[in-house]
């Protein structure tokens, strides 16, 4: 008897679940490296940082990969929060609250984060400010970053966080035997459906995060034409 069959005896169906759940978190995972490179992008150049691109390795765990892309959208977050320390120190208070006031016109604010880089960098595009703006004033992307660092880092502490991508192709079976050695047969599903929590928490978040990136790139392409 196949030890999937000892471990899913009344559903054959479930014997496909898990290579389903390990698939839709890679198309996924491979979605938000696509977005974050997008961004860091973005930020290399009209922001001046210097954010290497990443991509996802087939030889590497589940965990590794979720720690690559942490570390990029960690960095992100640094990012972005130097954008504001500079606002910060060297604007008058009242200019900087300004900043944060939704009330202000968003030409208003550009106005105000170019004069900054124009001190920073000797001089700067109204595209760099407006990529500032959007960036410090969208609480929708600073949210949904925090949210997927927290959720990649649960997925790569999950039992199938040691499993390298790269299994995939090999079957049900191999995947039990990989993830066996680190839980009890008796905990596995409990594992698993903890694995999916995980996972449909992720892919809302993902699709947040990917569309908040879009918001920022599509007003870049629109300053461009």
């Amino acid at each position: 008897m196949a030890l999937s069959d000892l471990l899913y005896p009344d559903n054959p169906k479930r014997k496909q679940e898990l290579i389903h759940l390990h698939q839709e978190l890679l198309d996924c995972m491979s979605t938000n490296f696509h977005a974050t490179n997008e961004l860091a992008g973005v930020l290399n150049e009209h922001l001046g940082c210097t954010i290497t691109p990443i991509e996802m390795r087939e030889s590497s765990t589940v965990k590794e990969n979720c720690e690559t892309i942490i570390q990029v959208m960690s960095e992100i977050q640094h990012q972005v929060q130097k954008i504001d320390s500079d606002m910060k120190d060297k604007l008058e208070p009242v200019l900087y609250q300004k900043l944060y006031d939704i009330k202000e016109p968003e030409l208003e604010k550009i106005a105000i984060a170019q004069r900054v880089f124009s001190i920073i960098f000797g001089e700067a595009t109204s595209t760099a400010a407006m990529v500032a703006i959007k960036l410090l004033s969208s609480n929708h992307l600073t949210l949904t970053v925090s949210k997927l660092i927290g959720l990649l880092a649960q997925i790569g502490a999950s039992v199938l966080g040691g499993v390298s991508i790269t299994i995939i192709g090999l079957g049900l079976e191999m995947i039990l035997h990989a993830i066996l050695g680190a839980v009890e047969r008796s905990q596995l599903l409990t594992a698993v459906r903890s694995y999916e929590k995980h996972l449909a928490e992720f892919k809302a978040a993902s699709e947040k995060y990917q569309h908040a990136i879009h918001e920022v790139t599509s007003l870049v392409r629109q300053q461009a034409q």
